[in-house]
């Protein structure tokens, strides 16, 4: 499977960066899928792979003010600097753009921005990003190959209170937090965006050890 997303994402004819989004709700299995994906990439090809966690590209905790912070809102609609996002990474890799680019904006406890220079990109690089709701308006357009993965909400609840439950104070808190802040929001991005169809590579990834990967053909192809 990860060789089969490589070559789709080498196969991508463009004369930018080819910029692949990895994208889906919380543990699904991004960031590993992304890492393998990017480390797959590397073995197939001498170009120029970026690896960036949209995680790093969140609002500052104390600017999220639209919403309370609680609230499946806040998480949706101003977690993420969608803004920064399209303008610090995702345009200068694109049609014209300048290649000059940012890794991070922020840690990923989104507390303390990240201070370094801007990198260049070579204008044959693959940037592969994960990271939930990459597919809204604001970004859609800006992803040259798009890979959801995809596991049931049921299994985004069992899985992130396994995961989480260590720095959210124990299960109870975990799943309290899941069931009225990231589950709401997620579901509402399902809903509205429909990410799933959108997306030309599915990864159906409920099976770790067997994942299972569904090719669509995208409107604008």
């Amino acid at each position: 499977m990860l060789v089969a997303l490589a070559d789709a994402a080498l196969a991508v004819d463009c004369s930018h960066p080819v910029r692949v989004a990895v994208d889906g709700c919380s543990a699904a299995g991004k960031t590993t899928l992304s890492d393998e994906l990017a480390a797959t990439l590397r073995e197939r090809t001498a170009r120029e792979v970026i690896r960036v966690s949209i995680d790093q590209f969140k609002r500052a905790v104390a600017l999220r003010t639209r919403y309370p912070q609680d609230s499946p809102e806040s998480y949706y609609l101003d977690s993420w600097d969608n803004d920064a996002i399209r303008d610090k990474l995702l345009v200068p890799l694109g049609p014209g753009g300048s290649r000059r680019y940012r890794h991070a904006l922020m840690d990923f406890a989104a507390l303390t921005p990240v201070d370094e220079p801007d990198r260049t990109a070579a204008d044959d690089a693959v940037l592969v990003a994960d990271g939930c709701f990459l597919q809204r308006p604001e970004l859609e357009e800006h992803w040259d190959l798009r890979i959801f993965v995809d596991i049931p909400l049921d299994e985004v609840l069992r899985r992130g209170i396994a995961r989480d439950q260590a720095w959210m104070s124990g299960a109870a808190a975990a799943e309290h937090r899941y069931r009225t802040r990231y589950i709401p929001g997620e579901r509402r991005y399902l809903d509205e965006v429909q990410p799933q169809d959108r997306a030309q590579l599915v990864v159906d990834n409920r099976d770790f050890a067997a994942p299972r990967l569904t090719v669509r053909p995208h409107p604008s192809a």
